[in-house]
C-alpha cells in the first residue's frame, strides 16, 4: 500500500498496548493477539526499507500504531536537528500513526549525541525553548504531538517552575498534548521524597492522550534511602499499578502502553502485562457506564 493510500489511523483505543519488538513480529502476525495497539520507537524505523518495514507494514494493517520518539532532544539548548525532523516526517507520512510522542528531555550537545534522556532545569528560559521546539516539531510533522513527563534523579537549584506547571504551560502555549508516564511519576516521587498521588491529583489529565506503564529497578542512595531507576526491564510494580488505578479514576480510561525494552520476555509474558492493564481499564469503563443511583 502506498503511503498516500494508507488511511489516517483513528485515535488510539482506551485499551492496553504493547511496545513492538523484533523477536515478536512473527508470533503477532500468526496469532493476532487481542492487543489494543502497538508502539514503536521512531528511530528504529528511519531506514528506507528492509525487513523491519515489511513487518511493521503487515502489523499496521491489523493494529493501530503509536510512534514514540527518543532522539529529538526537545529540551536541548541548540536548534532541532532538521534532518531528524525530516526523517520523522517521512515516517509519519508513511504510516499515519494514531499518535506521536516525545520526551521532555535533552540528549544533544554541540555536535554530539548522548544516549540518554537528560533532565532540564525548569526556568522561563527553558520553558520558552521547549515551547518553540514543540511548535517547530508539530509544524514539521503536520500534527499535534504528546510530550512525556520525565523520570528524574536530581533537582536543579535554578528551577523556578514546578514540573506540572511547566508541562501544563508548554501544552497551553504550544497546543500539544501530554503523555503521562505513571512509572516516571513513581520513580521521581520516591527519589525526591514526594507524594505520587498528590502529583497525579494536580496533573492536567484533560491534556493526556496516552499513558505509559513500566517496571522500575530499586537500590539505595549514599544516604541509605530508596532510589528507583526507570529500567523498563521487568513487570509493572504493584505500587505503580495502584497509582495507575488512581489516575484512571481521576481522568478516565486512556490508551495505556506497557513499556518493556530491556531483558524482553517472551510474548506470553508481555501479553500478560497488557491483560493486567486491560482489566483495570475495564473496571473503570464499567464504573463510568453504570447507572447512578437517584
Amino acid at each position: 500500500m502506498k503511503a498516500s493510500e494508507r488511511p489516517v489511523a483513528a485515535r488510539l483505543p482506551a485499551r492496553a498496548g504493547l511496545g513492538l519488538k523484533t523477536e515478536h513480529y512473527e508470533e503477532i502476525l500468526s496469532t493476532r493477539p487481542d492487543v489494543g495497539f502497538f508502539e514503536v520507537h521512531a528511530e528504529n524505523y528511519m531506514g528506507a526499507g528492509g525487513p523491519p518495514h515489511r513487518w511493521l507494514e503487515a502489523i499496521c494493517e491489523r493494529y493501530p500504531l503509536s510512534l514514540h520518539g527518543v532522539g529529538l532532544s526537545i529540551g536541548a539548548a541548540r536548534p532541532l536537528d532538521q534532518a531528524h525532523l525530516a526523517r520523522l516526517r517521512r515516517l509519519v507520512d508513511r504510516y499515519r500513526p494514531a499518535s506521536f510522542s516525545e520526551h521532555l528531555a535533552w540528549s544533544t550537545h554541540d555536535e554530539g549525541f548522548l544516549n540518554d534522556l537528560l533532565p532540564l532545569p525548569y526556568t522561563p528560559e527553558t520553558l520558552d525553548r521547549v515551547v518553540e521546539h514543540v511548535d517547530q516539531t508539530q509544524q514539521a510533522l503536520g500534527r499535534r504531538m504528546l510530550l512525556e513527563n520525565p523520570s528524574t534523579y536530581v533537582l536543579f537549584a535554578e528551577s523556578t517552575i514546578d514540573e506540572i506547571d511547566f508541562l501544563d504551560t508548554v501544552a497551553e502555549r504550544a497546543g500539544c498534548g501530554l503523555l503521562l508516564d505513571v512509572n516516571n511519576v513513581m520513580v521521581s516521587a520516591v527519589n525526591h521524597r514526594l507524594d505520587p498521588f498528590a502529583y497525579i491529583d494536580r496533573f492536567p489529565l484533560q491534556r493526556v492522550g496516552e499513558i505509559h506503564l513500566a517496571g522500575y529497578d530499586e537500590t539505595v542512595d549514599a544516604a541509605g534511602d530508596r532510589l528507583l531507576i526507570d529500567a523498563h526491564g521487568s513487570p509493572v510494580r504493584t505500587d505503580v499499578m495502584a497509582l495507575y488505578r488512581h489516575t484512571l479514576v481521576r481522568g478516565g480510561p486512556l490508551p495505556t502502553l506497557i513499556e518493556w525494552d530491556n531483558d524482553v520476555p517472551d510474548f506470553a509474558n508481555l501479553f500478560a502485562e497488557a491483560h493486567r492493564a486491560d482489566a483495570i481499564l475495564a473496571v473503570e469503563i464499567a464504573r463510568r457506564s453504570a447507572p447512578r443511583a437517584a
